[in-house]
């Protein structure tokens, strides 16, 4: 499979994922929502809030923008409904960034700063997408041990169970 072709899938899967946990956890009260349940990040919105700013963090560096932030544990949203409308859109935006690169395009590196550290740092295109999805993957595990501990069902998480992966016949 080529690399394009994985970051598409990953992309469908972080997509799907993410609205599948919005789905479950719009369900939930605020009061659990923004519960300290012992998270890095404190709460599940506390969680949510720092996935949707890092990914937006990584696409701008990817576009060759900036995006304005001092703090990966910043509260872009305390509404819910407008966490949840965000997340899609910039679910989009990253759907569109992903689809119309061309595969030769992931070999190109870019430079960018990182919070954690002054020096600057470059990286490929594709190992940027890479850490992006698994970045997001990490976080979502952490959020599914939240509800599970919380008793909530949060439904299947495979990445094989993605509609139209499995071949029939």
């Amino acid at each position: 499979m080529s690399e394009h072709r994985q970051l598409l899938l990953q992309n469908e899967y972080n997509q799907r994922m993410n609205w599948q946990l919005y789905s479950v956890c719009g369900a939930l009260s605020p009061d659990l929502l923004n519960q300290d349940l012992g998270a890095f990040f404190h709460s599940i919105t506390g969680t949510l809030n720092h996935l949707l700013l890092v990914d937006r963090l990584w696409l701008a560096r990817m576009q060759g923008l900036s995006y304005p932030v001092s703090r990966l544990d910043d509260c872009l949203y305390d509404d819910w409904h407008e966490l949840a409308a965000e997340r899609i859109r910039t679910d989009d935006d990253l759907t569109v960034f992903v689809s119309c690169l061309e595969p030769s395009s992931l070999d190109i590196a870019f430079s960018y700063t990182s919070l954690l550290s002054p020096e600057p740092r470059r990286i490929r295109l594709g190992d940027a997408l890479l850490h992006l999805f698994h970045h997001q993957t990490h976080h979502r595990g952490q959020i599914t041990t939240l509800l599970a501990q919380q008793g909530v069902d949060f439904g299947e998480t495979d990445l094989l169970l993605l509609p139209g992966l499995l071949i029939r016949g």
